[in-house]
């Protein structure tokens, strides 16, 4: 999926609103939800991207009018290490 986040093969979370910023090797994300399965320390894969999580502007649970689920990351900033090799 274009707007799903990978770790081992499996999805962990899901994304909105992705800038890429190849220049300075970083993708902006406005939301990562149903994040809750997502391990932050680990390296990620993000389209055809290896990714690592740098920066979380504020962290939250989906709240009830939400139509989504889990740990919510809003304002996220993730290193590209370079790219999927499959």
């Amino acid at each position: 999926m274009e707007d799903a986040v990978y770790q081992r093969g499996r999805m962990v979370a899901r994304v909105s609103d992705a800038q890429v910023d190849a220049d300075s090797r970083e993708i902006h994300f406005r939301e990562i939800y149903d994040s809750d399965d997502l391990m932050l320390p680990d390296e990620c894969e993000f389209r055809n991207y290896r990714i690592l999580v740098r920066k979380i502007e504020y962290a939250a649970r989906a709240d009830r009018q939400s139509l989504n689920t889990g740990r919510v990351l809003k304002e996220v900033v993730a290193e590209i290490l370079g790219y999927r090799e499959h």
